[in-house]
């Protein structure tokens, strides 16, 4: 009996591990998101912490190779969460190593207004400037009237988010990049999974990102990915992550280059150790080998999950889809797939009870929402004081802001869930109810 049957045995016999329940019972409660998982995910985490290691090690190499089997990229260099992954793939852009396609203070990056606030933070922590357009109500992704409108002399890069997994339009925000020389960043942390004309998003900017929080397509607790075909932005994006030391070295390998004691850079005494030279300002943003034994386990799950929230999608959509004068619900591009993190819908003025009345008896019913993340970025107290530049008006973010929420899709949820919510919806709107 191997190590891992053994693991596998005394935790179904011996412990009797409770695994949740898949889907979550109605009356037990309709989340937006949460983990779904089973024993294989207990039994490669504790074969991981069982090795020893726990750093950075063979299960994270398996795992990112998996992710870039998957995506369809080159690379997939691991990192600890979604928001580092942003921070270090808009750092990457500013590297002295990018020549004169190197970011610089002062330059703009545009991005939605309604973008989750760390897409927008790595901007303004590398002293550029976020530009901020509008959105389109229905699939919540920037305009491209919008960001055509939006690029100037100062314009280097686009850094935004295919919302809630429904991908933005690729032909022209790609064209508009290749025309302009910009560099383009999909964040697909909600997006794992989704395709733009069969070929996966994440695999079409020159960087992408991937979360592996909780709520997530698949999760490794907090965990996180960077995505590229660029073997020299891997080699950044790893600096970054590894303390901003020039050395390549794999966690553990010594002298991978040969040259640990021959070089001489800058003021530097000649031979110092190579281990020890630092080309960056960067971090440590590892993921261990703990969490990625429990992100290769959740891989072979990936495929169900995907389908499962889609098919969760369709349903309440079908359910809902009588309602739409009085609800917008989501619309996606006809080359699109998305791969489905939540429904997002906009309740149409005057024809619902407000928003927060509206999400407050979801609440008390059991059916959880969420808000579509910052609204209207400009709007939010952190931002007060930063330096934005605004394209265009931001109306539709406003509306997002005022009148937009989603539930969940999530694997752990089924067709009774999707039903209940449906009903709860048709209950509120039939009764509009004054609370």
């Amino acid at each position: 009996m191997t190590r891992a049957q053994r693991i596998r045995e005394f935790l179904e016999n011996d412990l009797a591990v409770p695994i949740p329940a898949v889907p979550v019972p109605v009356d037990q409660g309709n989340p937006v998101a949460g983990k779904v998982y089973g024993i294989e995910e207990l039994v490669s985490g504790i074969e991981a912490l069982l090795d020893g290691w726990w750093t950075s090690g063979k299960y994270s190499l398996q795992f990112s190779r998996q992710l870039a089997r998957f995506v369809g990229v080159r690379h997939a260099i691991l990192t600890n969460s979604g928001s580092s992954a942003n921070l270090l793939a808009l750092s990457a852009l500013t590297s002295e190593q990018m020549g004169d396609r190197r970011l610089r203070p002062g330059d703009e990056v545009i991005v939605p207004a309604t973008s989750f606030p760390t897409t927008v933070n790595p901007i303004l922590q590398n002293q550029l400037v976020p530009v901020l357009v509008d959105v389109t109500l229905g699939d919540y992704n920037l305009s491209v009237n919008a960001l055509a409108e939006a690029i100037s002399p100062r314009t280097r890069a686009i850094m935004a988010a295919h919302t809630l997994g429904n991908p933005f339009n690729l032909d022209q925000v790609m064209t508009l990049a290749r025309l302009h020389n910009l560099w383009v960043i999909e964040d697909a942390c909600d997006a794992l999974g989704a395709q733009w004309r069969g070929k996966m998003v994440g695999s079409f900017g020159d960087l992408a990102t991937g979360s592996f929080y909780p709520a997530h397509h698949l999760t490794t607790g907090e965990g996180g990915v960077v995505y590229t075909n660029s073997p020299r932005l891997k080699t950044i994006v790893e600096s970054f992550r590894d303390w901003g030391r020039d050395c390549w070295c794999d966690t553990g390998c010594d002298n991978t280059c040969g040259n640990r004691f021959t070089r001489h850079e800058g003021s530097l005494p000649f031979g110092y150790d190579h281990k020890y030279i630092y080309r960056h300002i960067g971090y440590n943003l590892k993921m261990t080998d703990i969490q990625a034994a429990i992100g290769v386990a959740q891989m072979a799950r990936l495929p169900q999950f995907i389908e499962k929230r889609r098919e969760n999608f369709r349903v309440l959509y079908s359910l809902l889809a009588d309602l739409a004068d009085q609800l917008l619900l989501p619309e996606h591009h006809p080359e699109a797939d998305p791969s489905w993190f939540g429904f997002p819908i906009t309740l149409r003025e005057g024809r619902t009870p407000p928003r927060r009345d509206f999400i407050a008896r979801l609440e008390e019913v059991g059916i959880r929402t969420r808000l579509l993340f910052s609204g209207n970025v400009l709007r939010q107290p952190a931002y007060r004081e930063s330096m934005f530049r605004v394209a265009g008006t931001l109306k539709a973010a406003d509306a997002v802001m005022h009148q937009t929420f989603w539930v969940g899709v999530y694997p752990g949820l089924g067709a009774d869930n999707m039903h209940y919510i449906a009903d709860t919806i048709r209950t509120i709107l039939k009764r509009k109810v004054e609370l």
